[in-house]
Formats: C-alpha cells, structure tokens, sequence
C-alpha cells in the first residue's frame, strides 16, 4: 500500500450466492469487531459507506429459474451496484475495503477495479475452494463457487457483461490455500494460467516462501493487485463461522503472515474480506480474526 490516506469500507450483505444462511451479517459483524477503530489506529481515515442493497433471499426463495445459476439476476444486480461503488472510491483516491457477504460478490469487485481504468490487474485468492466452476461443471448451482472463473473469462455470459472481461489478468491470478476442488474445477484450472499454491505445498515449503512467490506472480507487469481472502481459507479451529468449513487450512499465523507480506510488498491496492457467517460463529471469534488480518494487510505490526 503507497500513497493511501483514506480507507474506503464497502459492506456487502448478500448470501444468495451460498448455500446457508448467515453470510449477510458478515459485514455487521466484522464492524462489530472494532473495525474502524482498529483501522484509524494505524494512521488512516475510515470512510465507511454502509452496507449495499442485496436482495433477501426469502423474498426470492422459489424463485429460481436455472438450477446451475441460482440467483442470478439478482446476484447480477448487486454485481453491478458494487462495480459502480468501486469506481467511485477509486475516483476519490481510497483504499477499496469490501466485506461480504458470499463470495460471488468479487465479480462487483473486480469488475469496478478494471472499469476505474486499471489495465492489468492481479489478484491473489485466497480459498480452501477453486471457485472456479461454470454453469457446465457445477455441482450445486450456486454462484460463490463461480467467480473466479468469471473473472478469468470463463462461466455464464451474464456475469461476465458484469464488467470488462476478463477482469483480471490470468497470468497474474493466483490460488492459494485451495484443498476442496470439484473434479470440473480441476479441469479448467489445469486448462488455465492460474497459479494454484495446494495446502500440501504450504506444508511443505512453508508459507513464507509460498506468499512471496504469489505475490511476485501476481504483481508481475500488473498495476493493481487485489487480495480476496475467503475466511474459510483459515482451519475451522480457529474460523469456525464460515459455512463451508474445510479441515486442515491456514494456521493463524500463516494466514497473518500472509497479510503482512502482502503489505510489505507495498503492491497492495484493494482488499476484500468474505464468506464470514456469525449465525455459525462463537462469540463472534471468526469476525474477530476477520478483522485482525485485514488490519495486518493494512499495516500493523508486531514491532514498529
């Protein structure tokens, strides 16, 4: 991060893209957690925009007209909504911080980053999962297993006329933490120029080694790099209230490293936090932890 003064905060409470109810509180929850303070804390200006119109699912609940694409004129609605709020916060020279909500809601996101005139965008994705499944290979129909795809040029024509696609640079994609793919996300991301980083390679190289090559395959030619950290990425142990648990994910620390680094790397230039759901969290633990590491993606350090 170089040259930002100002935070801009971007709630997005939409769960139509997962399979349990939850994730709409997400956004409350990490506020909850002290978020702005802790922020201000480290220099910056929160400026916190609230929380964007989703629509509710149980005002749409029998409403699904394609099983492999459930929701998706009104998860396309907020798509749109949210590019045009990325647009105006980048307009105004602030550090884009969304938080969801499922993850379907990156397809918003990244679209706005593109569409605000970055021409090479880069990203790191942070998931136990690919979400990198088509209308042709999905299992469940739903969308937040899709959007990576979608921002590779790859899924249904209606998301991507979401934004300028692709949104992202697919050299300069990467997936990290991943330990849950379907058998059609495998295919399409062997197909791809997708940089997968398994667990099993973290566990054997160490996370610091694996952060800072994504990181330099990320940046490399790129001038925007995105950071989209899916909260299931983490071991259940420590992020219990996310609904797609996984066994076996980051430790605490590694995911805090991973921020750190991505900081340091001063290449940091938009952030969004997903997939936290309190209606299955302890004592809002999962939010908490949400919020530290966006806080070590933002700077803080254990010694100055």
């Amino acid at each position: 991060m170089v040259g930002f003064k100002e935070i801009g905060v971007i709630g997005v409470p939409q769960d139509l893209g997962a399979s349990r109810r939850g994730v709409d509180m997400g956004p409350s929850a990490m506020r909850v957690a002290n978020l702005a303070e802790r922020i201000t804390s480290l220099g910056y200006e929160v400026i916190d925009y609230g929380n964007l119109h989703c629509h509710d699912l149980d005002e749409h609940v029998n409403k699904v007209s394609n099983p492999n694409l459930r929701y998706l004129k009104e998860i396309k609605d907020t798509c749109i909504h949210l590019k045009e709020s990325l647009v105006e916060t980048m307009g105004r020279n602030q550090f884009p911080l969304v938080l969801g909500g499922d993850h379907s809601l990156s397809i918003g996101t990244l679209a706005g980053i593109k569409e605000a005139g970055k021409k090479r965008v880069g990203i790191i994705w942070v998931d136990a999962h690919g979400d990198f499944n088509t209308p042709e290979t999905t299992p469940s129909g739903n969308i937040h297993g899709m959007p990576f795809a979608v921002l590779t040029g790859r899924g249904a024509d209606q998301l991507l006329e979401i934004g300028p696609s692709p949104t992202v640079a697919e050299e300069n994609s990467v997936l990290l933490a991943v330990r849950d793919l379907d058998k059609g996300e495998i295919e399409l991301l062997e197909q791809s120029k997708v940089t997968v980083f398994t667990m099993r390679q973290i566990d054997e190289i160490g996370i610091s080694e694996v952060a800072r090559k994504a990181i330099s395959i990320a940046t490399n030619g790129a001038d925007h790099l995105h950071l989209s950290f899916d909260i299931d990425s983490v071991d259940p142990e420590n992020a219990p209230g996310t609904g797609t648990r996984v066994n076996g994910g980051l430790t605490f620390r590694e995911a805090h490293l991973l921020m750190e680094l991505a900081h340091e790397s001063g290449r940091l230039s938009s952030l969004e936090m997903v997939e936290v759901n309190p209606a299955l969290d302890v004592r809002n633990k999962t939010a908490q932890l949400a919020v530290d590491l966006i806080i070590s993606a933002l700077g803080k350090k254990i010694l100055k």
